[in-house]
Order: C-alpha cells, then structure tokens, then sequence
C-alpha cells in the first residue's frame, strides 16, 4: 500500500531510469520497501537508493512504494508470459495472499489486459492493478474509484501514477484522472482506455420495509469486510448521521472504535460531536484549529490534493488533520461517511431541485454526483491520508451499496418537497439498526461548514484582498512546481 507509477519509454529501453524520479516524489513521508519491476525482470530493496544500482533496461516499467499497513501486507506481483502485473490497493470480498493465487490457472491462459479486466469485473474494493509487457503497459482502476489512478503523456514517455506530482516530476504537465472502472492500453503508438464496470441505475420498485432490510444487510456486510482481522480503528467523526452510523456499525462489528472530531475553534457543532460520542459511549478525542492553523496548513494540503479548487481544499482540510491525529495516536486504519450523501441524497441541492425543478431534476443531479464522487470526494481524501500513512476505508460506498443506492426512487430519500432531513431511508434503517434517535435525525450540515475551514479560507484571502480561488491558486503555484 502507497504509491504506483508505470512508464512506457517511447523511443529507448531507457525506462526504469525515467521511473526513478517518480519513485523517489512518491515516496514522502517514506516507505518499507521500493520496487521496480520490468517484463522480465522485478526487484525489491527497502530503499530507492539501493534499487537504483541495479541495471534495468526496457522501455516499459512499473514501480511501487510499500508501506505495510497490516501485518501481512507484502508487495504484490507476479511475473508470466514476458509480462509482470502489479498490484496495489485493497480487496474486501476475497482473499488475496499473492497474484497468482489470486488469477490461479487463468494466470498462464490469458494476457495482463485480460486478467486486470476480470479483477475489475469481480472485485469490490479500492486499488490499481498495472502491467507492463513488451511495449505496451496495461492499467486498471477500481470501479467506483477509490484508489486514484491518473495518466498522461509527452513526445518522449507514456506515464501513470497514483499522484499527479510523479508526472509532473517527469515533465508530464498535464495529468488526467483515469474514469473509474476503466482499463487503459499503452504502446509507443498511442493509447485507448475501455470501460469494464461502471454502477448500473436500474430504479427497482420495492416496499419501505423491503429498502430497509436490504440497507441492513448491505451496511453489516461492508463493515464486516471492511474491519476484519482489525482490533482497532478510528472513525472521522461530526457527530452527524453518515459518520455516527460508521461508528455504531464498527463497535458493532467487535472492533475498538475511537473518535477523531477535528474543528476550528468555537464551532457549535464540536458540542454536538462530543454529545453524539457520550450517547454511542466511545473514546472521543476532540482537536480544536485557528485560522492561523488553516493558513500554515494550507502549502501542504495543496501539494497533497494537487488541486486548489475551493470545496476540494475546504474539505481536504479537516481530512488531512483528522488522518494526521489518527496516525500520531498510534492508527494505521481511518473510516468515513464519505459518500452517503451523493448516494442517498443529503445534499440540500438535491431538495432546491427537486423544489423548483420537479423530481427528473433531482435525480439527474444524484446520479451526476455519483459518477463524480471519485473527482470531487476519493482522491483528495485518499491523498491526504496516504501523506501521513494512513489507509482511508469507506463502509458506505461498497460497490453492491451503490448499485442498491442507483435502484432506489427518489421518494426513498428525499419524501417530499418539505423533507429537510433528506436522506429517509438511511436514517430510518439506521434507526431500526439501534443508533440512537437525536443522532438519527440530526439536520445535515457540510463538514466545510461545520469545521469553519470554509469560512477561515474566506477569511485568509480577505487579508490578501483575493477571492478565495486565486489566493489558493497561488499558493499551489508556489508548492506544486517541479
């Protein structure tokens, strides 16, 4: 777990030393092992430097820094048919001790584009399967697009990585985020990306009680997968319904669950958090910022998102300190509520649509913001816990709940034109689960808002005499030049 990078030398079999800079980039805050594997040949050392004296020469390569997570994480990639596959990421609804006990007998039946394809097909969880053959790299995303994956290309090389920064290393300026569920081929004739699985919306007519059962079973399945063999785990934490019912359903699922709840000073919903933690009695360790806080933090968090647009830095924010304050109190794993509100429409957009617009309206915006969940939500959370060694699992956005997400009708999460509340079907089948009821209808409120990053930002760039765009603009300009 960590970082990828495949490159594809255009013109020499130059590229593992194309390679190197990437790996190095990738590998802040530091790392267990460096890898570098070629079609026919792999190496791991425990440093950069070490891997770099040996000789590599092919104009394909793929790279990996490790960071064990769990006890048995190990670098996962196998080596068949002059081709190597590497894995990085984590897979919730199987086993997977090694690649080819993963692909078993297909392994020597089929070709890496072949092989990635079927794990994306079958797999529920967030990760990047890369291949590199003779000529031509092969690269997989996740299906909901957990695990961020991103390409792009010069005269000279094809590159991929999971962070923008090791393609703008190489001189690679213009990074694109490859689509969710996507395959991408990579020869020194150009490249094409395939969609394989994308969350299919087929609206299923069902009962209220039907909904919630089906919810039930959805919502324990996930957080079963997502905490076994795990003692402990912290839980980023509102107080709010979406991060409440992660707590409840981890504690529920055996394991020690602690509370992070990261604000800026004097914000109303801090007591609300700590009310929320005495009521579901867990540990709740409470980290309270300034604005001056916000503005010496900012220089990293840009440079961890790659991006500087306003409600992705303003909600990176409270991401980034909360996994900062997992990791310094001794945890490797961090849950969130992240998605419930695309999926089960809490956004108060939604309602003002729905309002003005008519139901149509609504859900065209939901399932917009479903497809775009991975843009405007995963990566940067993803990014900002990787920066401090933390793995990001998120129990409300399983592949099986999505789909079930995409078959409900509107009037399942917002009931009416008056629903304030919005998102009724999780909140009554989080209530059948036992959470209690003054957290089960606790109004929504964005964590930007709830933080008051979002109004600390404002403030910041008021001092500039800025909007807030440009003065996170140049800012990012500053920290982000390679």
């Amino acid at each position: 777990m960590k970082a990828v990078a495949a490159v594809l030398d255009k013109k020499e079999e130059n590229a593992p030393r194309k390679l190197a800079p990437m790996l190095d980039i990738l590998g802040h805050r530091g790392a267990d092992a460096f890898c570098i594997a070629t079609p026919n040949n792999a190496a791991i050392e425990a440093s950069l430097k070490r891997l770099l004296v040996q000789e590599f020469k092919s104009s394909t390569t793929l790279g990996h820094v490790f960071l064990k997570v769990l006890a048995e994480d190990k670098p996962k990639l196998a080596q068949f048919n002059n081709s190597t596959i590497l894995f990085d990421g984590r897979i919730y609804n199987t086993d997977i001790e090694s690649l080819e006990a993963l692909f078993s007998e297909k392994f020597q039946a089929h070709d890496a584009s072949a092989l990635i394809e079927e794990a994306i097909n079958n797999f529920d969880g967030f990760f990047a399967f890369l291949a590199a053959e003779n000529e031509r790299l092969v690269v997989g995303r996740d299906a909901l697009g957990l695990y961020p994956v991103y390409y792009g290309e010069n005269s000279e090389l094809f590159a991929a990585a999971s962070e923008c920064k090791a393609l703008w290393r190489i001189g690679i300026t213009e990074a694109k985020s490859l689509p969710p569920g996507h395959l991408l081929i990579a020869d020194r004739k150009g490249f094409k990306t395939k969609l394989v699985k994308t969350p299919q919306r087929l609206v299923s007519p069902m009962s209220e009680d039907d909904a919630m059962e089906r919810l039930r079973g959805l919502l324990l399945q996930s957080m079963a997968e997502r905490t076994v063999g795990l003692n402990k785990v912290a839980v980023a934490f509102s107080g709010g319904l979406d991060s409440s019912t992660i707590a409840f359903l981890a504690k529920k699922a055996g394991v020690e669950v602690h509370l992070i709840h990261v604000s800026l000073e004097n914000q109303r919903e801090t007591l609300q958090a700590e009310e929320a933690a005495s009521v579901l009695d867990l540990p709740f360790h409470k980290f309270l910022y300034s604005s001056e806080n916000v503005e010496h933090v900012l220089p990293k968090v840009l440079w961890c998102i790659e991006d500087h647009e306003p409600l992705k830095t303003s909600i990176a924010i409270p991401v980034f300190w909360t996994a900062e304050k997992a990791a310094e109190l001794g945890f490797r794993i961090l849950l969130a509520g992240q998605g419930a509100d695309e999926l089960f429409g809490g956004y108060r957009r939604y309602l003002n649509l729905y309002t003005r617009f008519g139901e149509s309206a609504a859900e065209k915006a939901m399932v917009s913001d479903i497809a775009k969940m991975h843009e405007q939500n995963f990566e940067q959370a993803f990014k900002a816990c990787s920066f401090h060694n933390i793995e990001l699992r998120l129990p409300l956005v399983s592949y099986p709940l999505v789909e079930f997400a995409l078959s409900l009708p509107l009037n399942f999460k917002i009931v009416s034109k008056n629903d304030a509340l919005r998102k009724f079907v999780l909140r009554k089948t989080a209530e059948k689960l036992g959470l209690p009821k003054q957290i089960v209808y606790k109004p929504k409120k964005a964590v930007q808002y709830a933080t008051g990053v979002d109004k600390a930002l404002k403030k910041l760039a008021k001092r500039q005499n800025l909007p807030v765009r440009q003065y996170l603009q140049r800012i990012f300009k500053n920290v982000c030049c390679f």
